[in-house]
């Protein structure tokens, strides 16, 4: 089996570079990277200047546009689909044409995974999504997790999961992220995790615990799922854990204790003596005091209930002897959820640089300095992966893959 890859929704690419680390010869044959109103395609032109671009089955440049416009039929062909989407609402109803068929609503990006695996039936798949995935909606708990995994059983996918923890595994950052690795019921890698017992997949033999090794196991919950998509949308609901496998319809979960490997502390990746746009003014320390400090506030609903919000302090400035926070696309703004470190040469506080944060998401220094301004850059990674984390998955698929036809 050759191993080619296709990367959606590739941001600045996180996953290509992940599989490209291995050097063991992996090769994308296509991407898309599109951000809906976005009147500059910062992250495409990032990816482009670092790898080119990608022609289709037709000779045609269709990378920096909606893949919804995009006719899957001409992707060109790979046994490794990925991609990080985002979470949304996954729920679906028939459609009025057909009984048979299904709408999703519109804008959500899983549909044109499920619509280029129908087109391409990719052997092995990795996904990228946030750790709330297994909980969403509130209202109906896990379903849309559910969602996706019945699409993927339905097209004949067993699937592993791990919500991971970067930090854990030697990250210098403590994002937590699902991650979703599915194989075709054609491989034959299938048929060999078949006489394996769930219990053996989550706990030792799966890509997932030889990627993100385990301290401890919980007990295994169980149930099935359906393949009618709808059915699953209106009334499935499961408490999925932190682990899991499906197979044939039929889910384990467990919620395992990760494995602690040495971190990478967040002063291990800080610069010294930086730029002087980076530190904080004198007349804006009150505020970035109050915003990281603990409040009580009143507050009254819009049916008039009267409440408390209240939040605990966050560390001020965040610490060195501790991997970081998560990092999200506002880094660099006025905001409570935004890094302030005190510089390792000259002591005074500050935001990060945007290669601080790249090396948050263990890419490459200067990986996103590519024209951008340092807003986007912040942003692009944000929304990026932390890249080591692809490379341990890609360091087991290998082994997979060498077994395949």
């Amino acid at each position: 089996m050759q191993k080619t890859i296709c990367e959606l929704f590739a941001g600045v690419g996180g996953f290509r570079l992940g599989f490209d680390r291995l050097e063991t010869g992996w090769r994308t044959t296509w991407f898309s990277q599109w951000e809906p109103g976005a009147k500059t395609q910062w992250a495409h032109q990032c990816y482009v200047q670092h790898y080119g671009d990608s022609v289709d089955m037709n000779g045609e440049y269709h990378t920096g546009e909606d893949i919804g416009s995009v006719d899957k039929s001409t992707i060109p062909d790979h046994s490794l689909l990925v991609g990080g989407f985002p979470c949304q609402d996954y729920s679906v109803a028939h459609t009025l044409a057909s009984s048979q068929g299904i709408e999703g609503k519109k804008g959500v990006l899983w549909w044109q995974i499920r619509d280029v695996l129908i087109a391409k039936k990719a052997p092995f798949c990795i996904f990228e999504n946030v750790d709330r995935l297994l909980k969403s909606p509130a209202k109906q708990r896990g379903r849309d997790f559910g969602v996706i995994l019945a699409c993927l059983s339905a097209l004949g996918y067993s699937v592993e999961w791990r919500i991971v923890n970067a930090a854990q595994y030697g990250a210098a950052q403590r994002r937590r992220r699902t991650f979703i690795f599915a194989y075709h019921k054609d491989t034959i890698y299938r048929e060999k995790m078949a006489n394996i017992s769930a219990q053996e997949i989550i706990e030792s033999k799966g890509l997932m615990a030889k990627a993100f090794p385990l301290k401890e196991m919980g007990p295994i919950l169980k149930t099935s799922i359906s393949d009618d998509i709808v059915d699953v949308s209106d009334n499935f609901a499961f408490s999925f854990e932190n682990a899991g496998y499906m197979y044939q319809g039929i889910i384990y979960t467990s919620k395992v204790l990760e494995d602690e490997e040495k971190p990478c502390l967040l002063g291990d990746i800080l610069q010294k003596n930086v730029d002087e746009k980076y530190y904080i003014p004198g007349d804006k320390m009150p505020k970035w005091t109050y915003l990281k400090g603990a409040k009580k506030i009143p507050r009254t609903s819009s049916t008039g209930h009267k409440y408390v919000f209240s939040e605990g302090p966050i560390a001020f400035p965040d610490p060195w002897n501790k991997p970081g926070r998560t990092m999200l696309t506002n880094e660099s703004t006025l905001s409570r959820s935004t890094h302030v470190v005190s510089d390792l040469g000259t002591g005074r506080l500050r935001l990060l640089t945007p290669v601080e944060a790249e090396r948050l998401q263990g890419f490459d220094d200067e990986w996103t300095n590519t024209g951008m301004p340092d807003r986007m850059r912040y942003f692009c990674m944000g929304n990026a992966l932390v890249v080591p984390m692809i490379t341990r998955m890609g360091k087991v698929l290998d082994e997979i893959i060498a077994d395949e036809k």
